[in-house]
């Protein structure tokens, strides 16, 4: 597990170091100084401690960058006011911890956001399934993008545009190869196309419509995605 500490004061970054280290002296633990080097890090943290009035880019502006790249992140914002309580709740926020920290408030808000992380991990260890994630470099940005939230991927122009229901993150790379990474989950009924079973609403010979947007299905490749999403269905309890 990785926690993150994003803060433009050295002060509170050490503070707040100390702090985790004191409870989870056991786990990694990432320090940024601006919203800009964290959104510029190739593995996000599970869990950040975020301030919110920051210079350039604030915390706010950087928790939505941070949607964009990672849904399930745990964001807990640090900060000297409550004004933007209610914001917070925009970009799915854990906890809102007003500095100066009370002892007791956080160990119980960083001990509450460890167990959920652990939780999670457990239920898809529980299922067999490990949590992969592509990391992928879009715009100059390295974006780290959960392979269950894909809802499908395409091909255009050269480049592969992934699908997930809020983000479309485009990069260079083979679907080939994104197929491999994928797993069971996903079927590819086109050349120039890859979904994720999970995300399917309705199909005919044509196409198949996901709950966001909608693929394209070769002829030849019909009967066999009928079956693997038979299959699936199967798997899953579904069918």
């Amino acid at each position: 597990m990785r926690i993150g500490i994003c803060d433009d004061q050295k002060e509170i970054r050490e503070i707040l170091t100390d702090k985790v280290k004191k409870y989870y002296p056991a786990e990694d633990i990432a320090v940024y100084s601006s919203g800009e080097e964290l959104l510029a890090a190739r593995k996000l943290p599970d869990i950040l401690f975020l301030d919110v009035q920051m210079p350039e880019k604030d915390g706010m502006e950087t928790a939505r960058e941070l949607r964009k790249r990672d849904r399930q992140m745990i964001i807990i914002f640090v900060t000297v006011t409550e004004d933007y309580v209610f914001q917070s709740f925009d970009v799915g926020a854990f906890h809102y911890l007003i500095k100066p920290l009370e002892e007791e408030k956080f160990e119980e808000v960083l001990q509450k956001a460890v167990r959920q992380v652990r939780e999670r991990d457990s239920e898809d260890a529980g299922t067999g399934k490990e949590r992969q994630s592509l990391i992928v470099t879009s715009k100059g940005q390295h974006i780290t993008v959960p392979v269950q939230e894909i809802v499908y991927a395409e091909v255009f122009n050269r480049k592969i545009i992934l699908h997930t229901m809020d983000a479309d993150i485009e990069y260079y790379g083979k679907l080939k190869e994104l197929e491999k990474k994928a797993g069971e989950d996903f079927y590819r009924p086109h050349r120039a196309y890859l979904i994720n079973l999970n995300f399917v609403r309705k199909y005919n010979a044509g196409a198949i419509y996901l709950k966001r947007g909608q693929a394209l299905v070769a002829k030849q490749n019909y009967h066999d995605f009928v079956k693997c999403y038979l299959r699936f269905n199967q798997r899953k309890g579904k069918g």
